[in-house]
């Protein structure tokens, strides 16, 4: 194992702590599930989106019954804390445990508080999924690689603000999809769309439709699952202008993966680099400049001047 020169990037093997990491994705499906239920419908999805906290993850300020509530997942104290607004808490200690033992419990979690929540039980983009209350094959949970996933979760999030804040046209949050379980942000032109031609698992083609409603570069990052087979930063276009894989990098860690549609640049080389952040702004930067210069963006509108007063 490679150490870092950037203690605050840790390792992340993929292979060490895939078992945690699907298991993880499910647990966030059901509390994000719950998260749609209670929240109207906000562009391409936004409101069904986790946010990034010092601890973990969290369904923040969910309206029921004239109250509300949050769901965080604390993977410093590996618990999963549900708070109410007239101050009653409870919670889920994170261990290993089957997926169906998990969403009995989150399940009593929120009957003990009072709140009575319907979800679909089918979990979203994973092939070959069960149910939530008949999933015993995942039931993985280390509280190192939690952690970890924790760490490196913070330095993404913060690069990527940086990078969001450069964009002063419509722009996402820097958010957390719990489907595909990456932290994503996205920039937009302004322009429609066509639906997306292809269909994801378990996901209607009109949610789909939804998300890429509107021209857009979106960059993220994965924590070691989307088909890559380990920890990537991933960039790409919708729709893809033509010649947009063909775009020669300066940051040479980084290329164009035809089966993905996408650029990627392994965490493994931002962690390692004497600058990682500056390894990724750059990364991020130039596979935006590419998108929008290719498909005729108005950039002087849309892009924050590199001189602020």
């Amino acid at each position: 194992m490679t150490r870092s020169v950037n203690p605050q990037w840790p390792d992340l093997p993929f292979a060490a702590w895939s078992d945690t990491c699907d298991t993880l994705q499910l647990w966030t499906q059901i509390v994000g599930k719950v998260r749609i239920a209670l929240t109207p419908l906000i562009n391409h999805w936004w409101n069904a989106t986790l946010q990034v906290t010092a601890r973990g993850l969290i369904a923040p300020a969910m309206p029921y019954a004239g109250s509300a509530f949050d769901i965080e997942f604390d993977f410093a104290d590996h618990r999963l804390l549900l708070k109410t607004s007239d101050g009653r808490a409870d919670s889920v200690a994170l261990r290993p445990m089957a997926v169906a033992d998990f969403y009995a419990e989150f399940t009593e979690r929120l009957h003990r508080l009072g709140i009575e929540v319907a979800i679909r039980a089918m979990p979203c983009e994973i092939e070959g999924a069960v149910p939530f209350d008949r999933d015993r094959a995942h039931a993985h949970y280390n509280p190192v690689h939690a952690h970890k996933f924790l760490q490196t979760l913070l330095q993404a999030n913060r690069v990527m603000t940086e990078f969001r804040a450069r964009f002063i046209g419509k722009a996402s949050p820097v958010h957390f999809f719990w489907g595909s379980f990456d932290l994503a942000v996205t920039r937009f032109s302004g322009r429609t769309a066509p639906p997306p031609k292809g269909h994801t698992p378990y996901v209607a083609d009109w949610i789909m439709a939804e998300a890429y409603s509107h021209e857009c570069s979106s960059c993220g990052f994965w924590p070691g699952n989307g088909g890559f087979g380990q920890a990537a930063f991933y960039v790409y276009a919708y729709p893809e202008p033509p010649g947009y894989g063909d775009t020669r990098l300066r940051t040479a860690q980084a290329s164009y993966n035809k089966d993905l549609g996408q650029f990627i640049l392994p965490y493994e080389a931002v962690r390692q680099a004497p600058d990682p952040n500056a390894l990724l702004l750059g990364f991020l930067q130039e596979t935006y400049e590419a998108a929008a210069n290719l498909a005729r963006w108005d950039r002087k509108v849309l892009e924050r001047p590199a001189k602020r007063p």
